[in-house]
């Protein structure tokens, strides 16, 4: 079965987006936020032309959905890429300090910059950028050290361009989870359906579910994807490993287990207890070196 074409563009990311273009120029510094199981994936296309001459930090999001190894072989990449992520749960509050940190030191730079041109000193405008639902809100919060804007775990929650004044001399502005129009790369694209950061509207679940268990297929001999054949067969009662040369098949017998014969209903039993960790700690993307 083809997995049919992915595509979520809500109209009120599009309209964001626009705001985003037209004060992304008065911007001084920008706060990436990616999915640590995909942080490929959710590093948007648009991303360079963006920041231009920006500083920028990277964050990537839900460390705790993956091993520490897997941390470990990202940094060894990213340090590759020239590149140095700060790896947090915002969630739990793991991971701020270093963030506030690296944005304290990017304002004095700043500072320092402004003084330099005979400029007067102003609270920082800061923008906190990502795909939809990989925490930006619940980040935010936590470098704010309070509840200042509304954070849930389904994408679409904010959907307006908000400016936040810390007391620390920085202002945020929050924006909406921002996605190209055309998701090319089917891939990434269905990446983002199996992390539940795009809306299920845009998505057939049963399609889904089987790419999922393909993925497994491939990933299972890689140590940094972190996967348990036994734990996943474990939890349905039916070898996994049945599945990677007939997926729908394997949807067949566990929905027989599990929802009563309802493949749909077992397709998305299965993907909730991988957002879960009901599966383990897997991660969908693995360094890959040249």
């Amino acid at each position: 079965m083809d997995i049919p074409k992915i595509q979520w563009y809500p109209g009120h990311i599009a309209k964001a987006e626009k705001k985003l273009s037209e004060v992304i120029n008065r911007v001084d510094l920008v706060i990436e936020v990616r999915d640590a199981r995909i942080p490929l994936s959710t590093g948007h296309p648009h991303l360079n032309q963006w920041i231009n001459n920006k500083k920028h930090i990277l964050v990537i999001n839900r460390s705790d959905m993956i091993s520490q190894n897997t941390i470990n072989s990202w940094n060894k990449w990213f340090e590759n890429n020239d590149e140095y992520p700060h790896w947090c749960d915002a969630k739990r509050g793991i991971g701020i300090k270093a963030i506030c940190k690296s944005t304290k030191e990017s304002r004095l730079s700043i500072d320092n910059r402004r003084l330099s041109r005979g400029m007067k000193i102003r609270p920082i405008r800061t923008l906190t950028l990502g795909f939809p639902n990989v925490g930006k809100s619940a980040l935010i919060n936590r470098i704010a050290n309070k509840r200042v804007v509304e954070s849930a775990r389904k994408a679409g929650v904010t959907r307006n361009l908000r400016w936040i004044r810390l007391d620390s001399g920085i202002d945020l502005l929050d924006a909406p989870g921002v996605i190209p129009p055309n998701l090319e790369d089917q891939k990434s694209a269905l990446n983002l359906a199996l992390c539940d950061d795009i809306g299920e509207a845009a998505y057939e679940i049963e399609s889904v579910a089987i790419e999922f268990i393909k993925i497994i297929s491939k990933l299972n001999k890689d140590k940094n994807a972190n996967i348990s054949l036994k734990k996943i067969s474990n939890r349905y009662g039916v070898d996994i490993t049945k599945g990677f040369e007939n997926p729908s098949a394997w949807i067949d017998l566990a929905a027989s287990k599990h929802t009563s014969g309802d493949r749909r209903r077992m397709a998305y039993k299965l993907l909730e207890d991988y957002r879960n960790q009901m599966l383990g700690k897997i991660a969908l993307e693995v360094p890959k070196w040249n």
